[in-house]
């Protein structure tokens, strides 16, 4: 019985959700940023932690800054 990487305990087939290679409980899926339970297939990943798409992947991972160079040119 393969285990959940997060809560280390067994994944049952009626409960099963495969992201990332591995099986997870469905409440434990989770962006590593915002805690928000994700569905399989539509979040990004980074160093094998799920993320969010928006916001978080796209502001701790996404390219830096925005705007033309003044003050509102920061990164999150």
């Amino acid at each position: 019985m393969p285990k959940c990487p997060i809560c280390n305990k067994e994944v049952y087939f009626a409960e099963k959700v495969t992201s990332l290679g591995k099986d997870w409980h469905r409440p434990c899926l989770k962006c590593e940023k915002c805690n928000k339970t994700l569905v399989a297939g539509s979040h990004a990943e980074h160093e094998g932690k799920p993320y969010c798409n928006q916001p978080c992947y796209a502001a701790l991972f996404g390219p830096g800054g925005f705007g033309r160079g003044g003050a509102e040119s920061h990164k999150y």
